[in-house]
C-alpha cells in the first residue's frame, strides 16, 4: 500500500512550499514556492550560509548606498536559493516581487524583469520561473503584461471569487487559493471547529477549482496555505497543490489510497464576462474575509521582508 504523498502525486503536482532544500530533496516535489517568510526562514538554515556570504560579498563591491545594497542582497538571496531549488525539482520555482509593490503596476513589472535577469545570469531560464505577485488590482494588471512577454506569474493572497476570475480574464498561469487563512478567520468569527469536508478554505478553493474548470479557463489553480492534511486530502485533484515540509512528512508517514476529490468536469460554457476595475474592487470589497486577509498578507509579507533586510544590513556591517 502507497503512502499518502505518493497516492496523492498520481493526482496532484505536489509543490514544495520551502526554501528548505534538504526538505525538498527528501520529498521530491515537481515544482517549489518561496516568499518572503520561507526565505527569511530559510536565512538561518546551514545550507545557505556560504551562498549568503557570497550574495553579500557581491553587492559590497558594487555600490556603497546602502540600502541599494541591502534591496540588491534580498533580490540576489531570493534568485540564489531560488537557482539552487531549481537545480534539484524538475519544475518550475515561485520567486515574489516584494510586498510593498503590491499596489503599484509598473515597479512590479520592473521588479519582475529584475529577478528574471539575475536568473537567467544563473543559467536558469524564464521558463523554470514563476514571478509571483499580490493578487491585487495592481498586481493583476501587471501579471497581465509580464504574461504577454512570456514571463509567467503565480498569483498569490488569493482569497475571493473576484480575484480568482480577475487573474482568469488577464490570462494568468497560475493562482494560489489560500486554505489555512481562510479556515483561521471563519474560525475565530464563529468560534467553530471544521471537518475537512464542511472547511469553509476547502470549499472556496473547489469553488475557484469548479469556475476554472466549468468555463475552461487556461489558469492553473494551485492550492496553498494548507494548516492540516486532511485539507489537502480535501483537494486531491487540484491541479496543484502546494505544501510545507511538515505536512509532507506526515502525508509521506501515511499509509492508505487517496481518494480523488476534484474532477476536471468543464463542460466549455461560454465565458464569464470581463470584470471591470470597479466590479472587481466591488467584489473583493463585499468578502469581509477576503478583505481582511489580503491586507494582513501583504502587511505580513512585507514585515517578514522588513526583517529579512535588517538581518541582511546586520551581515554587511560584519
Amino acid at each position: 500500500m502507497p503512502n499518502q504523498l505518493d497516492a496523492l502525486k498520481r493526482l496532484s503536482m505536489v509543490v514544495a512550499d520551502t526554501g528548505d532544500l534538504e526538505a525538498i530533496r527528501r520529498y521530491e516535489p515537481h515544482d517549489a514556492t518561496t516568499n518572503p517568510s520561507l526565505i527569511l526562514k530559510a536565512f538561518d538554515l546551514p545550507g545557505h550560509q556560504a551562498r549568503i556570504d557570497e550574495t553579500l560579498a557581491e553587492v559590497k563591491g558594487e555600490t556603497r548606498d546602502t540600502q541599494a545594497r541591502i534591496d540588491r542582497a534580498v533580490d540576489r538571496l531570493s534568485v540564489a536559493i531560488g537557482s539552487e531549488i531549481a537545480g534539484i525539482v524538475p519544475g518550475r520555482v515561485s520567486t515574489e516581487v516584494a510586498a510593498k509593490l503590491s499596489f503599484d503596476r509598473d515597479a512590479s513589472i520592473a521588479k519582475a524583469h529584475q529577478l528574471i535577469d539575475l536568473y537567467e545570469r544563473r543559467g536558469v531560464g524564464r521558463d523554470r520561473v514563476l514571478i509571483k505577485l499580490a493578487s491585487t488590482w495592481e498586481g493583476i494588471r501587471a501579471a497581465e503584461t509580464l504574461e504577454r512577454e512570456g514571463i509567467q506569474c503565480n498569483l498569490t493572497l488569493l482569497f475571493s471569487e473576484a480575484q480568482a476570475r480577475a487573474c482568469f480574464d488577464a490570462g494568468v498561469h497560475l493562482i494560489s487559493p489560500f486554505v489555512g487563512r481562510v479556515t483561521d478567520w471563519y474560525k475565530k468569527e464563529t468560534g467553530q471547529e471544521y471537518a475537512p469536508e464542511d472547511d469553509p478554505g476547502v470549499h472556496f478553493v473547489r469553488d475557484v477549482c469548479r469556475i476554472a474548470s466549468e468555463y475552461r479557463y487556461d489558469t492553473v489553480v494551485m492550492g496553498a496555505s494548507f494548516r492540516t492534511t486532511g485539507q489537502i486530502l480535501a483537494l486531491a485533484g487540484c491541479n496543484r497543490l502546494t505544501i510545507s515540509p511538515a505536512l509532507l512528512e506526515e502525508l509521506a508517514a501515511s499509509q492508505g489510497e487517496v481518494e480523488r476529490k476534484i474532477s476536471d468536469v468543464g463542460e466549455g460554457a461560454e465565458r464569464l464576462p470581463p470584470l471591470s476595475e470597479a466590479e472587481f474592487r466591488w467584489g473583493h470589497n463585499q468578502d469581509a474575509m477576503a478583505n481582511d486577509k489580503l491586507a494582513e498578507g501583504i502587511r505580513r509579507f512585507a514585515d517578514d521582508q522588513n526583517e529579512l533586510e535588517k538581518r541582511l544590513a546586520a551581515r554587511l556591517e560584519e
